[in-house]
């Protein structure tokens, strides 16, 4: 089974199984695809955590494709550019582009494919083409203005006979598919084995003609960011050379026979387990699934969780076993009112006193610092959901489950074509993933070089009585793990199948700082699907919510595979018509 945010990686997935590839190889394959056909989403200069169940290992394992701060990146640094943030845009918010390392290390660890076959779909389609999504045209023309006056090499790539590209029209990106190309034929010439082809691809893009263009990119180009400013990037060779992904133990919580494992908190992963922490001491199913009771504490559970993210996440030290206690969270539970709570309020795990960083002022991104008064510059920031609620998008999902039983959950994001501009001898861009760092000294998620941005990726796996069970995940910057947990909520104690999960009507809060440029809140504010009962919106409205209803259809973009017994099953979102799920 694959289930993905888009068709062609989906049925790319599905025809490495078909052929006798695992689910690691299919995997790759359908994340290569996905940069293609979801270039506003995702692209080859951006990131992926993945969450992986091998049969052979009988465990679950973490991939880190999360690149790093480069060393110059430092607090210093940007105060003598008088930034206070870091840029939505541009290349001084790039990181190590870790996707493609993420990418490598699984394969060559778990898969049996090799790179060239791998590669083959991604070749083809950024050669020939794929129709253009109608939301890739739309990005395009938010950005035409931009790429014109001030990114001309991306002007280049995105506006074929400088025009933006129709919706169903035919988009290549020929440039990227003779980098690839280029990688396969170095990593054939190196090495006759599999194993060390990935390698040879690896030092390419690393060390190699990759790193290079980056590298020179980066120290000799300047471009105008969401600051107003021309600035050039941080980012070196040695930064490049220098890291590698890395596997990793994840972070587990158990919830009522169910085992979720998510990423350490250098991502937001754990605060979909601190949820269910506080969660656990609720009787979600005499609420009732969607009724106000309901949405009202898992609302207000997910504002208690996601002041700890604030408070104590980043790639450092972070007192998880405290935050999952079933002490910690009887104490947190309580402040769990009959009201909507309008304050942000960390806890003190192990009694430790939490500091919060200095955010903008709630309100519209008009109110956040660095940005010279413009409400919202181009191409800038978390482009998932609009204040206003609109899903726009800004990553993609996969998972995947084959024969053997191994099964994965990928998210790639980051690297997107409107987060910085084309990197002509390559065609793509570097990632803008720094912007999630804070410029104040002495947090857990300050800038600091060689770390790793607390991003809000968070692809999900769960265990069923100790035994695999289920991959999921969804795009949507700090809503993932809202979403992700309504739908495993909603499989957990409404037990309808993965598909009726996946169309309920979904609900989320912006009432926590958001993690990208200009890391906006809107305290209290609460966006639901108005295909919830009327009478549950009102209800949610006396108490205290301030309630946005969003037209049906439009909150949530999940993907999920399982094993059920002898059965394997499958799920995709129909939300937008362009999630997939695939099996035989």
């Amino acid at each position: 089974m694959v289930a993905s945010t888009h068709w062609l990686a989906s049925a790319t997935g599905m025809g490495v199984l078909e052929r006798g590839g695992n689910a690691f190889d299919a995997a790759v394959a359908a994340g290569f695809v996905l940069q293609v056909a979801e270039p506003h989403l995702n692209g080859p200069g951006g990131e992926v955590p993945i969450l992986l169940w091998s049969e052979a290992e009988q465990q679950v394992s973490v991939v880190s494709g999360q690149g790093v701060a480069p060393a110059a990146a430092t607090i210093e640094r940007f105060a003598e550019l008088g930034l206070d943030v870091v840029p939505g845009t541009g290349l001084l918010a790039a990181t190590v582009p870790g996707a493609f390392g993420g990418w490598m290390l699984m394969l060559e660890r778990w898969g049996t494919w090799s790179l060239a076959d791998v590669l083959a779909p991604a070749i083809h389609y950024a050669e020939h083409g794929v129709p253009a999504l109608e939301r890739i045209s739309a990005t395009i023309a938010s950005v035409e203005g931009l790429f014109t006056n001030d990114w001309p090499t991306s002007a280049a790539t995105w506006l074929p006979d400088g025009h933006v590209p129709a919706p169903g029209s035919q988009l290549a990106n020929p440039v990227l598919a003779a980098t690839y190309r280029r990688l396969v034929a170095e990593a054939e010439a190196a090495s006759s084995t599999r194993e060390g082809q990935l390698e040879a691809a690896r030092k390419a893009w690393y060390e190699g003609f990759v790193a290079e263009a980056i590298a020179e990119f980066s120290a000799k180009t300047a471009w105008r960011d969401s600051s107003g400013e021309v600035h050039g990037g941080l980012l070196t060779g040695d930064d490049l050379a220098g890291w590698s992904a890395s596997v990793e133990e994840p972070v587990t919580f158990d919830y009522r026979g169910h085992t979720v494992a998510k990423t350490g908190p250098w991502g937001q992963g754990p605060v979909f387990l601190q949820q269910l922490a506080l969660l656990d001491g609720f009787d979600l199913d005499a609420m009732g699934h969607l009724s106000a009771d309901y949405i009202h504490t898992v609302t207000e559970a997910a504002k208690l969780a996601f002041a700890d993210r604030e408070a104590w996440y980043g790639d450092t030290d972070v007192p998880m076993s405290d935050l999952l206690s079933a002490a910690y969270n009887a104490e947190r539970r309580r402040l769990v009112g009959p009201e909507a709570s309008f304050e942000l309020r960390p806890g003190a795990p192990g009694g430790r006193q939490p500091r919060l960083p200095d955010f903008p002022a709630p309100g519209t991104a008009s109110n956040a610092p660095g940005l010279s008064g413009a409400r919202r510059p181009q191409g800038v920031g978390e482009p998932t959901v609009e204040r206003n609620g609109i899903v726009k998008g800004d990553t993609c999902h996969v998972d995947v489950v084959d024969r053997h039983g191994n099964m994965v959950s990928a998210t790639p994001s980051g690297g997107w074509l409107q987060s910085s501009p084309t990197i002509p001898e390559l065609g793509f861009c570097l990632g803008t993933r720094a912007q999630m760092f804070w410029l104040q000294e002495g947090l857990p998620a300050s800038l600091r070089p060689g770390t790793r941005p607390r991003t809000t990726l968070s692809p999900s796996f769960a265990l069923r009585d100790g035994k695999p069970w289920l991959a999921f995940g969804t795009p949507g910057g700090d809503q993932q793990d809202q979403w992700s947990l309504n739908f495993f909520l909603s499989v957990v104690h409404g037990k309808p199948n993965l598909q009726e999960a996946i169309d309920a009507p979904m609900f989320h809060s912006e009432h926590f700082p958001s993690s990208f440029f200009p890391r906006g809140s809107r305290p209290g504010v609460l966006h639901v699907e108005d295909r919830v009962d009327p009478g549950v919106l009102a209800e949610l409205r006396r108490r205290g919510h301030e309630v946005e209803a969003q037209d049906s259809w439009t909150l949530g973009r999940l993907s999920a595979v399982a094993r059920d017994g002898a059965f394997l099953k499958a799920a995709a979102n129909p939300r937008g018509a362009q999630g997939y799920a695939v099996g035989r």
